[in-house]
This record gives structure tokens, C-alpha cells and sequence, in this order.
């Protein structure tokens, strides 16, 4: 029977160099796997593979040397342990992430939740080529979320309390940016245009004296690979998931319609025009309450 490599690697089978032989992309959502999953991953590569998984780059687990006639019993033995192959091919990729503040102190956003969300909502949309979500969940940046065509970092709009502020300066120190000065009076002064939201003014203050709103900042067009380029900022800071979702339906929406086949998201937005894409996801963030 004729073997159909392009459905095989759509669901995550990629051929290797030896014959009728493939590696196999594992689904991890913002690189978090159970123990049962691990566990599950561990005995496919034991009894089908060479005894080893290999980690990607983007938080993925890859078992390889797979055979083409164990496919299905791989499949099988993996979804009793929870394990969903991954995809590959010009579709959504899985979505990476850091754990963000579930855990990290200076996480401004869940980012493992948001990243959850946008699998549910992405994972496997049939496009002109991949398409990478990162979610990141501060101005530290670990999943290097410019490297995606939708990257995600958490930050804080900030404003300060007057009235608790005692003056000690310590959120001066920990702006990095410059931002917040001190006048001879000991009142706090900001600079807005030069916050870049990294909320470390509200994490080191002893005595709350800043007020905050959680949310993020988006860049699009990144990737990396054959071809580098960081993705830029085309929206303003976003301060709700609704507005963040309406953003990335119209970001994927525009892929689809605009882009050519084999063709990376940030060649569509360099064709067509960033000013025409620009309107287009603009009008999805102010579209709150139409």
C-alpha cells in the first residue's frame, strides 16, 4: 500500500533517513508534561524507539526511530498515557511558554494559561505554512517571544500611590529603564514614555504603593531559522484576554487570506504591507463592546 507522508507528518511522523523510519513530535502545550505523560513517552521509546527522546527547541519531545509498521500501536500506547502526537507541516505548531507567575516571581502573566487557551483555540489550523505562538510571562523574556509570528510577554501598566509611598527610593533602583526619578521632596516621578511595563517598580515596593493592571504585549512577524528577524510591536499595550484573543483571530485570519504558500507569516506582512496589517488588528483591539 501507498503510504501517505504528507498525513503522517501532519500528525506529527517526521521521516527520518532511514527507511520507512520517523521521529515523532510529541504535543507539550508551554512545555509542561505530567509524570504519567513522561512515563508514557518513556516506555514508546523503550519498546519502539532506541531507548531516548531528544528536546527541541521549542519545548517539544521528539521520540525517533519509529517504525512505519508501529505507528499505530505508538499512537495507542501513547494516548493511554495522555499523549497527543504534535503536528508539523503549514499548520498552528504548538504553543511554548515559561511558567510565568504560576510560580515565577517575576511573572506579570499566568503564561502556561494563556498558552493553554491558544492551543484550544489554534492548534493544527490548516495555513499557508507554521505558524508559532510564545508566550513569555515578563520583560525577561525567557521564551523569546520576538522569535514568534504571535509572541506573548505579560507586563504591568503601573501608576503610582502617593498617599502609602514612604519615600524610600526603592523603586527607583529597580526601574532598569530610567523611568522613575525622585525629586528632593521624596515624590515619585514617571516617565511613561519610557516604561517598557516590566512592573519591577510594583514587585520591590515595601509598602504597595503602586496600583497595576496585568496584560501584555504582542509582537508579530518573528522567526528564526534560515531566515532571522525579530517581530515588532503593532498594537498598544493590551489589558484583557478578550481584546488579546480578538487580536490573534484577526493576526491568523490575515495569514490565511493573505498568505502564499511556503510563504512565512513575516514575508506575507513585508508583501502585502504592514500599514494594511496594522489596520486590520488595530480595529480587532478597539473592537470592545461592538
Amino acid at each position: 500500500m501507498a503510504v501517505d507522508y504528507s498525513a503522517l507528518k501532519a500528525g506529527g511522523f517526521m521521516r527520518q533517513k532511514q527507511k520507512d523510519t520517523f521521529s515523532l513530535r510529541v504535543k507539550i502545550v508551554g512545555g509542561t508534561v505530567t509524570t504519567e505523560q513522561l512515563a508514557a513517552v518513556q516506555a514508546v521509546a523503550d519498546k519502539y524507539g532506541h531507548g531516548y527522546v531528544h528536546l527541541t527547541a521549542r519545548q517539544g519531545i521528539e521520540i525517533p526511530f519509529i517504525k512505519l509498521k508501529d505507528i499505530d500501536a505508538v499512537k495507542a500506547d501513547l494516548a493511554k498515557g495522555g499523549v497527543v502526537p504534535g503536528v508539523c507541516g503549514p499548520r498552528v505548531r504548538t504553543v511554548t511558554a515559561c511558567q510565568g507567575g504560576r510560580c515565577c516571581p517575576s511573572g506579570c502573566i499566568d503564561a502556561l494559561d494563556i498558552a493553554e487557551k491558544l492551543d484550544k483555540r489554534y492548534f493544527g489550523r490548516e495555513l499557508n505554512h507554521k505558524f508559532k505562538f510564545g508566550v513569555t510571562g515578563c520583560r525577561n523574556n525567557c521564551l523569546k517571544s520576538e522569535e514568534n509570528d504571535f509572541g506573548i510577554k505579560g507586563g504591568y501598566e503601573v501608576s503610582w500611590k502617593e498617599e502609602p509611598c514612604i519615600g524610600c527610593g526603592v523603586c527607583v533602583k529597580a526601574c532598569r529603564e530610567g523611568a522613575i526619578t525622585q525629586d528632593e521632596n521624596g515624590r515619585i516621578n514617571v516617565d511613561y514614555s519610557k516604561c517598557n511595563n516590566c512592573g519591577r517598580c510594583v514587585k520591590s515596593c515595601p509598602v504597595d504603593a503602586w496600583d497595576y493592571i496585568p496584560g501584555f504585549i504582542v509582537t508579530f512577524g518573528g522567526t528564526f531559522g534560515n531566515n532571522m528577524k525579530f517581530g515588532e510591536e503593532a498594537v498598544p499595550f493590551i489589558r484583557d484576554e478578550d481584546t488579546l484573543f480578538r487580536v490573534a483571530d484577526a493576526t491568523v485570519d490575515f495569514f490565511a487570506e493573505n498568505g502564499l504558500p511556503s510563504e512565512r507569516f513575516f514575508k506575507t506582512l513585508e508583501r502585502v504591507g504592514w500599514d494594511k496589517f496594522k489596520v486590520v488588528v488595530n480595529n480587532a483591539y478597539n473592537a470592545k463592546g461592538e
